[in-house]
């Protein structure tokens, strides 16, 4: 395997850092001192902090999101059970020990202010991952699903929201239940058309 460059072991390093202790409070002397390069270095690949801080939430959002898709994705071919298999992905997820929270919503919270280029991917990023909930529910055969989409997501990101408040996976097994109900209200009645006969 090759040995990732040092761009990547920066990037590598600082989501680390910044996931565990915000991003105001971690120093480009801690990254680079845990990616093993010289400040100096840090600096060529990155013009500021702010710079590395846009970057690395870029190079965490590519990994998690195409891991969580795949995870998705592997478990089941069923459309259905996808939209519930997003929940088994999230609890697996929570109980890693690196799990502390949606980096997207500890920088909106740090970098409050509408327009920054921060500020503006995390809004991005998180559309992405509504995106992809958006073609879980196409894919399935349901019946009035216009708003199951955004539903789903208010619960996937309440889970992530209470699984870091409570330190504990079970948000996501409850919001599965809830999205269970939603699910069973909007699928096909194929018994109904069984039985006109």
């Amino acid at each position: 395997m090759a040995q990732p460059s040092k761009r990547e072991q920066l990037l590598q390093a600082a989501v680390v850092l910044f996931a565990r202790n915000g991003f105001h409070g971690v120093g480009v002397d801690s990254i680079s001192e845990r990616a093993g390069v010289t400040k100096k270095t840090l600096y060529h690949h990155f013009k500021s902090k702010e710079e590395l801080i846009l970057a690395s939430l870029r190079y965490y959002d590519e990994r998690f999101r195409n891991d969580f898709m795949k995870a998705v994705e592997t478990r089941t071919t069923s459309p259905i059970e996808r939209l519930l298999v997003v929940f088994d992905v999230l609890e697996e997820w929570f109980s890693k020990d690196d799990f502390f929270g949606c980096m997207f919503v500890g920088a909106m919270g740090e970098y409050p202010d509408e327009g920054t280029p921060i500020r503006n991917f995390c809004q991005e990023a998180k559309g992405l991952m509504l995106g992809y909930i958006k073609v879980l529910v196409e894919n399935a055969p349901l019946q009035g699903a216009d708003q199951l989409s955004e539903q789903i997501i208010i619960l996937l990101e309440g889970a992530i929201t209470m699984a870091q408040v409570n330190n504990s996976p079970f948000s996501a097994v409850h919001a599965k239940k809830a999205v269970e109900v939603l699910i069973r209200d909007l699928q096909v009645p194929e018994e109904k058309t069984t039985k006109t006969t």
